[in-house]
């Protein structure tokens, strides 16, 4: 031993790094089962608690105040998905956007992450493009 050195317990480094390594994942663990256990004890009292008293108007299909009239099948407009899929699109090129805006500010980053921003605007911009000339983004 070194003069002046501290004294080094001698354990098994592997044996420290699993116990701190499942330490951490009894943690979670732990958690995911109160999770569970609060879950099911809230529904279970619900379940216990609940007056039951069905009627026919209970057991009814309910939509909107308006009792169900003939079959359940009903034609829906498929513009109104394709409007909901360009957003979601444009969203996800706004949540790409902001970490592209600090890289970007970085040093060292500029000219490759600016390369790389317009070439996926482009890729959108072509399948903006693409969704025009289908004739998509007319409301008719």
């Amino acid at each position: 031993m070194v003069q002046g050195a501290l004294p080094v317990t001698l354990r098994e480094p592997t044996v420290v790094v699993a116990a701190d390594y499942f330490r951490s994942y009894s943690v979670v663990g732990l958690l995911a089962v109160v999770g569970v256990l609060f879950v099911a004890v809230a529904f279970g009292a619900g379940r216990l608690l609940r007056p039951v008293v069905p009627t026919p108007e209970k057991l009814m299909t309910y939509e909107c105040g308006v009792d169900p009239v003939g079959e359940g099948w009903a034609h829906t407009q498929v513009r109104y998905y394709v409007y909901a899929f360009l957003y979601v699109i444009f969203a996800v090129d706004s949540i790409f956007l902001f970490p592209w805006a600090t890289v970007f500010a970085a040093p060292g980053y500029g000219a490759a992450t600016l390369v790389e921003m317009f070439v996926f605007l482009g890729f959108l911009a072509v399948g903006l493009l693409y969704a025009y000339k289908k004739g998509v983004l007319t409301w008719t």
